[in-house]
């Protein structure tokens, strides 16, 4: 898998994909993650990416034009899947989507800033639009780091156990169950003595039933 993403602040991207999981993905030929700099496309040499919104307003708007450049010298080299853009207002990420896209080839992140980018661009060169959540930060360099991270982990190969993405949270519409590990007692705080039987099959059964218990007291939600 390979994802391309544009950004006009790239330091931002560097650390996500430097350290753990998302590190050992790209050392194994999993996956690969290129940042792009929007500025290296600016329509001059003042490597401008921005300018004050149409009628007025506060704030500045990504322009068009560095924009699309960097997208089409992109799209020149490869075919994409999907050209995402990370948006407050896009489809709010969760697991099923995340799984679609565990299975692309090619994908492109476009990450907004300031005021938001030009409209054109929404309209016609992005697919589709991704949201984190209800809320809004700095840039898309966060959330883009945060999708990457979340498609990444599902290739096969990435993660040590085969089965442990799996067993993730939200993979069938549950939250994880309770885990333990050493010691078994803990300034009398035990583990439950159902982990430490060795019966595989009870074992799981409590653990579905402890993950029904706490979605329904912690994300009903999620049950509906």
């Amino acid at each position: 898998m390979r994802i391309d993403i544009l950004s006009v602040v790239p330091a931002l991207l560097e650390s996500p994909f430097a350290h753990s999981i998302m590190k050992r993905a790209m050392q194994k030929g999993l996956a690969e993650v290129h940042i792009h700099n929007i500025r290296d496309y600016a329509i001059n040499k003042h490597k401008t990416v921005d300018d004050s919104p149409y009628g007025g307003g506060a704030g500045m708007v990504m322009m068009i034009e560095p924009v699309v450049a960097c997208m089409e010298a992109l799209k020149s080299q490869r075919v994409y899947d999907e050209v995402i853009y990370m948006s407050p207002d896009g489809d709010t990420l969760d697991q099923r989507i995340a799984n679609k896209y565990a299975l692309s080839k090619n994908l492109m992140i476009l990450c907004g800033h300031y005021k938001g980018i030009d409209e054109r661009i929404r309209e016609h060169f992005i697919t589709r639009e991704i949201s984190i959540g209800n809320f809004v930060i700095s840039g898309g360099e966060l959330a883009a780091a945060v999708f990457a991270d979340a498609v990444i982990r599902l290739l096969p190969g990435v993660l040590n156990d085969e089965t442990s993405a799996l067993s993730d949270s939200f993979q069938d519409d549950l939250v994880a169950p309770p885990a333990y590990t050493r010691p078994a007692e803990f300034r009398g705080l035990k583990v439950p003595d159902i982990l430490l039987s060795g019966h595989a099959g009870e074992i799981e059964k409590w653990r579905h039933e402890k993950a029904l218990e706490r979605t329904k007291k912690r994300r009903p939600d999620l049950l509906k």
